[in-house]
């Protein structure tokens, strides 16, 4: 029992059921909960109960929402001439911190992965169609991660699309800017010399 306290000991229990949480991390929150303020703790509790209330997902895109929309896609100033697809909520934000992108953006809520049983049913992506017709878009880019899960994920997404009229496009991958050539793997490598463009 940590710290011969029970309480604590459950508190570092749950802190470990978070994601990228282990058990040194979940003792050092649990301490931290035990020294900050109470107001601080209070506070916390509550935005906790809050966001389990209040925040759910958009509707349209199934980004994190507090409403039925999310503020991206209540957004007028956004175009809906492109369409940015994410595996995550998370990658929403990394992409909005580069400020390139001012179309709507469809979360799939995870990748295929036959492996681990996650198919096509599993994840958002049969509304997606319908989202790219109703909207005229006129491409979609597949933002998913550069792993098996996510190429194989971009790839039905292009099947899924075929016949409607529009761009389905995926990110570019290769170099990291500032990166050093001896020190990049060899599919990184690879895909740099298929991504080449003019210069």
């Amino acid at each position: 029992m940590i710290f011969g306290s029970p309480l604590l000991a459950r508190l570092v229990s749950l802190f470990k059921k978070m994601p990228g949480v282990g058990e040194k991390s979940a003792q050092r929150l649990a301490l931290w909960v035990l020294r900050a303020d109470r107001a601080v703790v209070e506070d916390l509790a509550r935005t906790l109960v809050d966001i389990k209330d209040k925040v759910g997902f958009c509707a349209v895109c199934a980004n994190v929402a507090e409403g039925e929309r999310c503020v991206i896609c209540m957004d007028t100033r956004r175009s809906d001439e492109s369409i940015c697809v994410v595996e995550q909520p998370q990658d929403i934000y990394v992409l909005e911190r580069t400020a390139a992108f001012h179309g709507r953006y469809h979360v799939l809520h995870g990748a295929l992965s036959p492996l681990d049983g996650v198919g096509p049913e599993d994840l958002r992506l049969s509304g997606l169609p319908a989202r790219v017709r109703d909207a005229r878009a006129r491409e979609v880019i597949v933002a998913t991660n550069p792993t098996l899960e996510g190429d194989a994920t971009a790839l039905y997404i292009g099947q899924l699309l075929q016949g409607l009229g529009v761009r389905v496009t995926r990110l570019a991958r290769g170099l990291p800017v500032g990166g050093s050539i001896e020190l990049l793997d060899e599919a990184t490598l690879g895909r740099a010399f298929e991504g080449r463009s003019e210069v």
